[in-house]
């Protein structure tokens, strides 16, 4: 089994409830040190505590299974602001938050996020035409047709 699948499975083990779910495992190399970056997500937010007991706990069974022979660094932490979103869950956390999506086709489309269903979501985008008041559009995307979506922040 892959490192990092086997890794994936043991911090799904220590997550505190359902909650929570992972976002990424990886496993680099880096000089003669691997690097375990984990990023973990919840319903309702991340905090410190949760990553520190996360990484502690991971460790601890990395090390009783002899899983990495050499030095070895774990980073656990909740994906920033300007991490793109990777599975249906962190879409749904976000709903009614404004996103810029970027299309496999190159297009970007930015929008609030309406509705997340199984295959895609609902976004509600601003059209302004010129001498008119904006209206919003509905715009079903496909999950297969998105490259990329991020959250945008608003300071307002």
């Amino acid at each position: 089994m892959e490192l990092e699948q086997t890794i994936a499975e043991i911090v799904e083990k220590h997550l505190p409830d359902d909650s929570h779910f992972i976002v990424e495992v990886k496993v680099n190399q880096v000089g003669y040190k691997t690097v375990l970056g984990i990023l973990i997500d919840a319903d309702q937010g991340v905090n410190i505590d949760t990553c520190a007991k996360v990484s502690r706990e991971v460790s601890e069974e990395i090390e009783a299974k002899e899983l990495i022979p050499t030095a070895y660094t774990i980073e656990v932490s909740s994906p920033g602001v300007g991490y793109p979103l990777s599975s249906r869950r962190q879409y749904a956390k976000n709903e009614g938050r404004n996103l810029q999506v970027v299309l496999e086709s190159g297009e970007s489309v930015e929008g609030r996020l309406k509705e997340v269903g199984q295959t895609g979501i609902v976004l509600v985008v601003k059209q302004k035409e010129k001498g008119k008041k904006a209206t919003e559009t509905e715009i079903a995307l496909a999950f297969n047709q998105i490259k990329k979506s991020t959250v945008l922040v608003s300071f307002k």
